[in-house]
């Protein structure tokens, strides 16, 4: 494999100085959010789709791992500067700032995830997650004996309450009388990053009766899944496949192939085109995940449950509810 240039933590800046004193390369940069690229949620996602490009072209990329909200403005002035081409960034949080840089460097593609910017050298990746989201919230209700479940977010914005919002529907298609509980873990971006409070709040909910909790809470998921598990009650792993990390407790995971939006955009280089690029199902940009670690747990009625739940979404027969096309959840 060759060199992967990782540009980390206090040293990255002045790194990327450094190199705008040799020869620029065209080569391609990711740069993960808070929470770091060994979240086993979505910034690792990212960095499998960066190393999977690596693998399969013998390429080399810059990284850099965000360590504070102010080395964003920075840190992408300084990847354009020293010739990166493509810049992808994790996160709708690069958003503001984007918009504010990608004028200044028309001659650099810029990739964002999560997020919509308008401008003719930025391509604005976003996925359809309510529709993954309302599969696991089926097998939640299939599974559930409780008739409870739960949800928990990482910060409470918009793009999360996607999620909940989904997975509730899914959940109602099949339990109408169910309950789900619903817990956001902060309102700032530490909300990616705290397993502690999300154990808690699993353990909240499992005592309010909930008997299968989904995680959508990047790496404070971590601690829900745990929890979950030593309540002795399943968790829905996000955005990685989370199934190996409790085997057999783990119902499933709402996959979010972010790790083919950064292939693909590495991939097409300075001819990366600009626009709204939607990973829905039917795309295979989201889905659920059945591995040796869940088997047992999917029986045949659910497993058909889903197939159908699939079928129907990719086909219209189902409208799975966008929670930011009107900020409102019916299945609430």
């Amino acid at each position: 494999m060759s060199l992967i240039k990782s540009l980390l933590a206090g040293t990255a800046l002045t790194a990327l100085t450094a190199l705008t004193t040799g020869v620029a390369l065209a080569e391609p940069a990711l740069i993960y959010d808070l929470g770091g690229k060994f979240d086993k949620s979505f910034n690792e996602a990212a960095f499998a789709g960066a190393t999977r490009w690596v693998e399969e072209t013998g390429g080399t990329y810059r990284e850099l791992e965000m360590q504070s909200e102010a080395q964003r403005e920075q840190a992408l002035r300084r990847l354009a500067e020293v010739g990166a081409n493509p810049i992808v960034m994790t996160g709708f949080a690069f958003g503001d700032v984007l918009t504010q840089i990608a004028g200044d460097y028309p001659d650099t593609k810029f990739a964002i995830i999560d997020m919509v910017v308008e401008a003719p050298n930025v391509q604005s990746i976003v996925f359809t997650e309510e529709q993954g989201s309302y599969l696991a919230g089926v097998m939640a209700g299939m599974k559930s004996e409780s008739g409870t479940v739960g949800f928990i977010g990482g910060m409470d914005i918009p793009l999360i309450h996607k999620f909940e919002c989904g997975f509730a529907q899914g959940f109602k298609s099949t339990q109408p009388e169910g309950n789900v509980l619903v817990n956001y873990t902060g309102t700032t971006p530490a909300a990616w990053n705290d397993p502690v409070k999300g154990g808690e709040l699993a353990r909240a909910q499992k005592s309010q009766g909930a008997d299968v909790i989904y995680a959508a809470a990047g790496g404070t998921g971590i601690g829900i899944l745990q929890a979950a598990a030593d309540e002795g009650i399943l968790s829905i792993g996000v955005d990685s496949n989370q199934n190996h990390l409790h085997p057999g407790q783990v119902l499933t995971s709402m996959v979010k192939r972010v790790d083919n939006a950064v292939f693909d955009a590495f991939t097409a280089g300075d001819q990366l085109m600009p626009g709204i690029k939607v990973m829905d199902l039917a795309a295979g940009g989201v889905d659920i995940v059945v591995d040796d670690s869940n088997r047992d747990l999917v029986d045949a009625e659910m497993q058909t449950a889903v197939d159908e739940a699939k079928a129907g979404i990719s086909g219209g027969e189902i409208a799975v509810h966008d929670y930011m096309s009107d900020n409102a959840c019916p299945a609430s």
